[in-house]
């Protein structure tokens, strides 16, 4: 996923490849939850400018995507307690910008020095993924 921002959310543009869809040519619902978590953990990265990992997600699938078909992600911070909690929304819509799914989330927030010393990020992801967030 590309990503991009105009600092109110976190957007992506992408499509479901076809060997990830299920009936007649509809998106598994699980490649659409994971596109939703990680649109929602991009979210938490870039405004918190901390380290995300989903501790519960509610999907609600509300209308067919379909594989091939061109789709808008968002994902915003709905809330953070300033400590380890963040709620955190994402969105789906099709190519008519007709919301397909939707999503929100519990998510752990951690630092880079707390990720690093856990052995989830070595110094170079954090190089990567964390350091260009924080010198922008």
């Amino acid at each position: 996923m590309k990503l991009f921002t105009d600092e109110s959310a976190v957007y992506s543009w992408l499509s479901v490849p076809d060997h990830m869809g299920g009936w007649k040519n509809i998106a598994h619902g699980g490649i659409v939850s994971t596109i939703l978590d990680e649109i929602m953990g991009w979210a938490g990265l870039y405004f918190l400018k901390k380290i995300t990992l989903t501790t519960s997600m509610t999907v609600n699938f509300l209308k067919a995507i379909h594989v091939a078909e061109k789709l808008e992600a968002q994902g915003r911070v709905v809330s953070y307690d300033g400590n380890k909690n963040a709620v955190l929304s994402g969105c789906l819509y099709n190519q008519n910008h007709v919301l397909c799914a939707k999503a929100t989330g519990n998510f752990t927030v951690l630092s880079a020095k707390l990720a690093k010393r856990i052995g989830m990020m070595t110094d170079a992801d954090i190089k990567e993924f964390f350091e260009p967030l924080i010198n922008q």
